[in-house]
């Protein structure tokens, strides 16, 4: 019983940033373009991060694409600029994302 109830508390402690970035995530209306998972206008969050994955320099081109917009990286669909979203949350949101697998 003491197990069961510390490994719920576990993925609970675990899933609650996830469900947080998420939440970032839908109050800054990014959701309306992608998903964790799936393409929808922009790329899934989980290609963003495969693709990034082993580039040193991607956490500061992505905060600076996010709040500038940007087109190319991911087909001819323009991705807006973003300047009404906080820098701290940016910050979060890219980690967040390239942290996914």
């Amino acid at each position: 019983m003491k197990k069961t109830l510390l490994a719920a508390l576990l993925l609970g402690a675990m899933a609650a940033p996830a469900m947080a970035n998420q939440a970032l995530a839908q109050k800054n209306n990014c959701l309306t373009c992608h998903s964790v998972d799936a393409k929808l206008v922009g790329p899934a969050y989980k290609e963003v991060a495969k693709k990034y994955a082993k580039d040193k320099g991607a956490e500061a081109r992505l905060i600076a694409k996010v709040k500038a917009g940007g087109v190319g990286a991911w087909g001819q669909i323009p991705m807006p600029p973003n300047p009404q979203v906080s820098d701290a949350d940016v910050k979060t949101l890219v980690k967040w994302i390239l942290s996914l697998k």
